[in-house]
């Protein structure tokens, strides 16, 4: 238990959800970036790929594994719970693997990553629905329900279609920093 689950958590809840948000808005543009940086035409993605995961190891097995050993937590696990998480990390690679594989299929991160984040969501409540309907059954679900699942595919789209052309191409950093001295 992290020490703001232990304490009255209000809204920190909402506060790791803009956190994620924040993280997971920057991802498709980081990684792209460090695609082109690696200077491989033909093999960038994957080796900024490599680099994902070796941070996925450092943020998703060595930090978890840390507060599991200072909060004493037994080492047993339920092969449910192990079947679910190694599907849900399984998925959440695959994902971002495919995000590079749309930026190498000349995709541009702010398309690519706008249809993500507002299809993803839409996904997310129909797999939901899926798997833990509601007591009622579908038909007692709400109208805003449905009408905030279609304004986010609405608005992915629109975000798509109308995002703003690139601006003017800028100087490398380097060149600026060499002109400087």
């Amino acid at each position: 238990m992290t020490p703001s689950e232990s304490v009255n958590p209000g809204m920190t809840w909402l506060v790791y959800a803009l956190l994620t948000v924040a993280f997971w808005g920057v991802y498709g543009i980081f990684l792209h970036s460090g695609q082109l940086a690696m200077g491989d035409a033909v093999n960038g993605r994957y080796k900024a790929f490599l680099f994902v995961g070796i941070a996925y190891l450092i943020a998703a097995v060595l930090a978890p594994a840390i507060v599991l050993v200072v909060n004493g937590a037994t080492w047993t696990f339920s092969a449910k719970g192990v079947i679910w998480s190694l599907l849900a990390g399984l998925v959440g690679a695959l994902g971002a693997f495919c995000v590079l594989l749309a930026f190498g299929a000349k995709g541009s991160p702010g398309v690519v990553m706008s249809i993500i984040f507002a299809g993803a969501p839409v996904v997310n409540a129909v797999v939901a629905l899926a798997i833990h309907p509601p007591a009622g059954g579908l038909g007692s679900l709400r109208w805003q329900f449905v009408a905030g699942i279609l304004l986010a595919a609405v608005g992915g789209c629109l975000v798509t279609l109308y995002k703003p052309g690139p601006g003017p191409a800028r100087k490398a950093a380097r060149t600026v920093l060499e002109s400087k001295v």
